[in-house]
């Protein structure tokens, strides 16, 4: 007999999940607004820089699958708090380096291990295990949180740098993130059967049984199984280009390419803040839009945008925030991840039960493509002077994500092809 609440203890999980969210991208966001005093500091290229923000992004992404597996086994609570222990070591280590190899430990792994712990995995296995109805909508909603990490921080952290050096801005995120384990501990719950209850939307179900093998063979599994079919090619290969359009491009190198053309940091950083801002609402738009409308259609618009307005920022960038500029920013804002809840859909739609561990390792590659995206342009800078060449690519690429979208069509309908893993195929016709 399942127990009654006013209010479904779900939504109080997804809210303690936001909240975890919305620190995991903020923590991730800020060197990028240390890119500049660390150069100016110890001399360092941005190139190099920019490889120790590369590791932290491939970091961010390849925790995302192991971790999926490690909060089927041991329990999301667990790992989020071992998480954020990860990242307040990471950032409060940094004010003692000296050479930037410990810049990469430190920042690059030790940082990038904690947030990609609290990456879009845990979307997928908070929306997947707790709701039912409205899916859709949650997953929006917690991958926004992401954008509201880069509103709340990255203002606050680029005054802190600006006014009182770097190293005060990273003790500030060493200490939100110990402030974030007490709530985790007491709010986070690992399944609904624990409360008595089903899923919000769903029925009572039992707990799976913790699988006898390690996490890690369940998340290499997973990708063995999902890498035979041609849906997730062409998930992943989209979502790298997203990763390389989004947080290797422009949330590393916004900030230091409008310096380039005069603009205070602080203002560019209160411009990439909007887009977080923007980026709230256009995440829980799509969505809504996601339990609606066909998601290969929504991603092969999403992509298309996004590359229409980067072939034409190079033109944007000025001393000041011009008009021209913040509606680039309300536009590409609204965009910028709101690829997510239509991709977390089609794992799901695609290989079923395994859909958050997929996610895993879709959110992977776009974690690779970022981090490529973050060095190349960074090494396109010291090489050219500028970083025209880098924005016109990345239009280019995400024209061609937007094809790799509509490519899913061909795979006709589905059909399962392992009863207990949950994958399917595109039947033969």
């Amino acid at each position: 007999m399942t127990k009654s609440y006013r209010i479904h203890p779900a939504w109080f999980v997804a809210a303690v999940a936001f909240v975890a969210l919305v620190g995991a991208a903020g923590f991730r966001a800020t060197p990028s607004v240390m890119i500049r005093p660390l150069h100016d500091e110890f001399g360092w290229s941005l190139g190099t820089i920019s490889a120790a923000v590369s590791v932290n992004l491939l970091l961010y992404g390849l925790t995302a699958p192991f971790a999926a597996a490690l909060m089927e086994r041991f329990g999301i609570r667990r790992v989020v708090m071992a998480a954020l222990v990860l990242v307040s070591a990471g950032s409060g280590l940094t004010v003692f380096m000296r050479a930037s190899w410990q810049l990469v430990l430190f920042w690059g792994v030790l940082v990038g291990l904690g947030t990609g712990s609290m990456a879009l995995g845990f979307v997928a296995v908070i929306a997947g295990r707790w709701f039912v109805k409205q899916r859709g909508l949650v997953t929006g909603v917690l991958t926004a949180g992401g954008a509201a990490g880069n509103l709340i921080f990255l203002p606050v952290l680029a005054s802190l740098t600006s006014g009182h050096g770097w190293r005060v801005a990273a003790l500030t995120v060493s200490a939100a993130a110990l402030l974030v384990v007490p709530l985790v501990w007491w709010f986070l719950k690992d399944h609904p059967a624990h409360l008595g209850i089903g899923a919000y939307g769903g029925s009572f179900e039992e707990p799976k049984p913790i699988a006898p093998h390690g996490a890690a063979r369940i998340a290499l599994r997973a990708l063995r199984d999902a890498a035979k079919t041609r849906a997730f090619w062409l998930l992943a290969g989209g979502f790298a280009i997203c990763g390389a359009t989004t947080n290797g491009l422009v949330g590393t190198h916004f900030i230091p390419a409008a310096h380039d053309h005069g603009m205070p940091e602080t203002t560019a950083a209160s411009l990439l803040a909007l887009v977080g801002l923007f980026d709230i609402a256009g995440t829980i738009a799509s969505g809504w839009l996601t339990d609606r409308v066909d998601s290969r259609i929504l991603l092969g618009g999403y992509y298309f945008l996004r590359g229409m307005s980067l072939l034409v920022l190079p033109s944007l960038f000025a001393a000041s925030a011009h008009p021209s500029m913040v509606l680039f920013i309300l536009f590409y804002g609204l965009d910028w991840v709101a690829t997510v809840p239509p991709t977390v859909t089609l794992c799901r739609e695609y290989f079923g039960a395994s859909g958050p561990v997929v996610f895993g390792w879709v959110f992977a590659s776009h974690q690779f493509g970022a981090a490529i995206a973050a060095t190349g342009a960074g090494l396109v800078r010291d090489q050219l002077g500028a970083y025209t060449v880098a924005w016109y690519v990345a239009g280019g690429l995400a024209v061609f994500a937007s094809i790799l979208s509509l490519m899913l069509f061909a795979g006709g309908k589905l059909k399962p092809i392992a009863p207990g893993i949950g994958l399917a195929v595109p039947a033969k016709a």
